[in-house]
């Protein structure tokens, strides 16, 4: 009698049902993780929030690269992740080259501030950038600004502050910072000239979308990145015959800062009724 084979799955397919790491200096990132739930209901995902070494937008280089590999060590060995999502604009620029080349074989998708979009939407030719110094001084974003050089204008703000008043929920400062920000870019509207797209270019400040709609009004289109990294993702597990078509949505939650802030964070933006594990 012929022993009945035992079925050995390929690697592919035996892991699909690891979750995706997603991290970030602090609480920005949820707006990240927030697009990404919406593409991949099905996908169960560990945020990781660095506020116990944030900000990052305003340390140098050596540290977010640091910091980025030693999170994404702790997640592949803690949580076996299938993919690292680094929902943070300074730690790419800074350490995504360097996280692509120690993790050959895992799915790394960074951010940036969605230039290209906003060339695309602009009717003036004119955009304003807010994002950290961090982000705004790196060799990364300089290339892509060049990139579209002639394509559109660009207002280069750093918002010192803003991110970290987004993390304290600070709302009379949030509003303080951004008034004074989109002031300093000056001057929005659809004439000639005028700046009628906003890129919300640091993953915290699509929580204040609504304080700079009330500031600009309805005409200026505000720009972020959660959507094309969300697709971007579903591409790559795609590719690699990744993607869980029937997981649990589940999200576990890590800090190296205040577990109660974050789960604040989750509640208030996502809708999420759940303590960090």
């Amino acid at each position: 009698m012929d022993r009945p084979s035992s079925k050995v799955l390929p690697p592919a397919a035996a892991d699909r049902d690891r979750p995706i790491g997603v991290f970030d200096s602090g609480v920005g990132g949820l707006s990240i993780l927030r697009a990404l739930r919406s593409e991949l209901p099905d996908e169960d995902f560990v945020y990781f929030s660095d506020a116990g070494h944030a900000p990052y937008g305003e340390k140098g280089d050596e540290f977010v690269c640091d910091r980025s590999l030693a999170i994404a060590v702790d997640l592949l060995e803690q949580h076996r992740i299938k993919a690292l999502v680094i929902a943070c604009n300074t730690a790419t620029a800074a350490a995504v080259h360097l996280l692509r080349a120690q993790h050959t074989n895992l799915p790394v998708v960074g951010v940036e501030p969605a230039l290209k979009p906003a060339a695309a939407l602009t009717k003036t030719g004119h955009a304003a950038v807010l994002a950290t110094r961090g982000t705004l001084s790196s060799a990364k974003f300089g290339a892509l600004r060049e990139s579209l050089r002639g394509q559109a204008e660009f207002v280069l703000v750093p918002c010192d502050g803003l991110a970290a008043a987004i993390e304290a929920d600070d709302q009379p400062l949030v509003r303080e910072l951004c008034r004074r920000y989109t002031r300093e870019a000056c001057c929005f509207g659809s004439g000639p000239g005028e700046i009628d797209t906003l890129v919300l270019g640091c993953t915290h400040y699509p929580f204040a979308a609504e304080v700079f709609r009330e500031l600009l009004g309805p005409e200026i289109q505000l720009v972020e990145t959660g959507e094309p990294v969300a697709r971007q993702t579903r591409r790559l597990l795609e590719a690699q015959e990744l993607l869980n078509p029937a997981g649990g949505g589940r999200v576990e939650f890590r800090t190296s800062g205040n577990a109660e802030a974050l789960a604040g964070a989750a509640r208030r933006w996502l809708g999420l009724g759940l303590e960090p594990a």
